[in-house]
C-alpha cells in the first residue's frame, strides 16, 4: 500500500492528485463478474462533531452473501472542497479496509473514478493507494454530459467530457434512474458496468453499496447517538 499523505491545503491537494493520477492503471480488464469477492465501501458523517464513519462489506460475488464486514471511525481533517472529497474520506476508508479479516477483492465505491475533472476521484485514489481493482458507482452525475440511456436494464450511454468518455450512465433496473459508473483502477469500463449489473440484482444500487451504506449509518448512530448528516456531494 502507498503511504497516505494528507495535504495541508487545497493547492497541495490538487498537486497531490496530479502526481498520484499518473499511477492509475487503465489497461487491465479486471476480475470477471460473479467471481471471487467484491467489497462495498461507504461513509457517513456527523458534521457537527467532524466525525466520519466508514464501512466495508465483503460479499461473495456469485451469491452476494456476506463474507465479512467492518467499520472504522475517524475525525474529518480536510475541508469540503468540490473535487477533493477523497481527502476527507480516504484515511478512514483505508482503516476499514485494513481491518477486514479477508482479502477484499474488487472494491466498489459510492463515488467516481475517471469521471472527475482531474480524472482522479475517490475510486482512483483508493485504487492507487491500495493496489486493488476499484470502480466507482455514483447515484448522481458529476459535471459531465450524457444522453439518457434506454429504459431497460443494461441500457447505457457514455458520460462525456468534451469528446472523451469518462464513464457510463447505466440503467440497472427497468424504468429506474441510471447509476453512473466509472473506472477507478485496474479494471476496464465495460467490465465495471458488467460488475455493476451483476451486483444490482433487485435494486437500482449495487448490493455492495446498499449494504455498506446501511452499515455505516448504523455505526455512526452507535458512535454518536445521532443520525448521519451526509456531506457527500458533487465534489467527489
Amino acid at each position: 500500500m502507498t503511504t497516505l499523505r494528507i495535504p495541508a491545503d487545497e493547492a497541495e491537494a490538487r498537486a497531490l492528485q496530479d502526481t498520484l493520477r499518473t499511477r492509475v492503471v487503465l489497461d487491465e480488464e479486471g476480475p470477471a463478474p460473479g467471481t471471487g469477492r467484491v467489497t462495498g465501501v461507504d461513509v457517513a458523517y456527523d458534521d457537527a462533531r467532524d466525525v466520519v464513519v466508514a464501512a466495508a462489506v465483503v460479499l461473495d460475488a456469485a451469491t452476494l452473501e456476506v463474507v465479512a464486514e467492518s467499520t472504522a471511525t475517524g475525525q474529518v481533517t480536510f475541508p469540503y472542497i468540490p473535487g477533493l472529497l477523497a481527502f476527507r474520506e480516504i484515511p478512514t476508508v483505508l482503516a476499514v479496509l485494513e481491518s477486514l479479516s479477508v482479502d477484499p477483492g474488487l472494491v466498489v465505491c459510492d463515488g467516481y473514478g475517471q469521471a472527475h475533472p482531474r480524472r482522479f476521484g475517490l475510486a482512483s485514489h483508493l485504487g492507487v493507494l491500495t493496489g486493488l481493482p476499484v470502480i466507482g458507482v455514483a447515484k448522481n452525475p458529476f459535471t459531465f454530459s450524457y444522453e439518457q440511456p434506454g429504459p431497460h436494464r443494461g441500457d447505457r450511454s457514455p458520460l462525456l467530457d468534451g469528446g472523451e468518455v469518462v464513464g457510463q450512465a447505466l440503467r440497472t433496473q427497468d424504468g429506474t434512474k441510471p447509476v453512473y459508473v466509472s473506472v477507478g483502477h485496474r479494471i476496464g469500463l465495460d467490465n465495471a458496468c458488467a460488475h455493476t449489473l451483476s451486483l444490482a440484482r433487485g435494486f437500482r444500487q449495487p448490493e455492495t453499496t446498499r449494504r455498506a451504506d446501511a452499515l455505516c449509518r448504523r455505526a455512526l448512530r452507535e458512535a454518536t447517538g445521532r443520525g448521519p448528516a451526509r456531506a457527500r456531494g458533487p465534489g467527489v
